[in-house]
């Protein structure tokens, strides 16, 4: 069994980024009562709200903290569809070093803006080309620390604070829906959460062009699927790394599959209602909340990320 974030470790972790992540609001959603009737809050932690516009500036921050001065010096190195760049790039400019980003080439224009004003330099690849990146935990002729998107346990650490305020802001909390990309958002929140409230029930979401996590569970190891790009581009992939499935299955209750017309759906929902703007992968676990699918009481959704190109999110509200 791989190791797991630590509550003493997630406890550390929002000392270190104390100074970079703001500590988000935990709102309701103002759906229509005769969705769920009086059996079911929703509620949303807007991780969208980061100065980055995700959550991934938690984990990124308190994975570089934790690297000596002297290998920061070569700078660091990701892989990421544009959400953990932007986190890895946002510390890598505070700190006056080199950010070197592997993204594939369906990664939305938007993110990779983003993360070239940040003094990022960006190498669009094939989407195999990518995953491999993930999987070496390099790139070739690139000399820089490689910060894992997920695979980590100080970036599982840094996402598991969200866990820590969802707790402290409803003590009672049934259920939280994370969106699952790679697991490393999923897993540290529910680290935190099965120490603080081991009843609360934590849910994996995925979307049905991409929910490796679901088909895993339900063989009992890791699956690779056929993965299909879509507008959900922050979530969704081929496989579940070994290590991921392992701590997917010991801190998660299991995953909740979308569709894209839910997800739609669901981004149109929390613009109309909630005036948030909420990305594909953001949205992914509130389209699963309102669909049923985790149940009755208080649950959270964790929306977590809100850069999506602008004419994506103008198509989807206006259709």
């Amino acid at each position: 069994m791989p190791g797991l974030p630590t509550l003493e470790s997630i406890l550390d972790a929002r000392r270190a980024i104390s100074g970079s992540a703001i500590r988000t609001p935990l709102v309701r959603l103002y759906a229509d009562d005769d969705r769920h009737g009086d059996s079911r809050e929703i509620y949303l932690k807007l991780e969208n709200l980061q100065p980055i516009g995700s959550f991934k500036i938690r984990g990124a921050t308190n994975a570089i903290s934790r690297i000596p001065p002297e290998l920061l010096q070569r700078g660091v190195l990701t892989a990421s569809a544009g959400n953990m760049a932007q986190g890895v790039a946002w510390k890598a400019r505070d700190l006056g070093i080199n950010c070197t980003v592997i993204a594939p080439d369906h990664a939305p224009l938007a993110k990779l803006e983003a993360v070239e004003r940040l003094g990022a330099k960006t190498i669009k690849v094939s989407f195999e080309e990518w995953w491999g990146t993930f999987e070496r935990r390099s790139y070739p002729g690139i000399d820089g620390v490689y910060i894992h998107a997920f695979d980590d346990l100080n970036v599982m650490a840094g996402n598991g604070t969200i866990g820590l305020e969802i707790v402290e802001d409803l003590p009672d909390v049934d259920a939280v829906v994370v969106p699952w990309g790679g697991g490393g958002l999923a897993c540290g929140i529910a680290a935190a959460i099965c120490s603080l409230r081991p009843e609360c029930k934590v849910y994996a979401a995925e979307v049905e062009t991409g929910a490796p996590l679901a088909a895993s569970l339900r063989a009992g190891s890791p699956q690779t699927i056929d993965y299909r790009a879509s507008f959900v581009d922050g979530i969704g992939s081929k496989a579940v790394f070994p290590d991921m499935f392992d701590r997917a299955r010991a801190l998660i209750e299991g995953s909740l599959v979308a569709s894209l017309d839910e997800v739609r759906s669901a981004i149109r929902l929390l613009a109309v209602r909630n005036r948030i703007i909420a990305e594909g992968a953001g949205a992914c676990s509130v389209a699963c909340a309102l669909a049923g699918k985790a149940g009755a009481g208080k649950v959270v959704c964790i929306v977590s990320g809100g850069n999506i190109d602008l004419t994506k999110l103008c198509e989807i509200i206006v259709t």
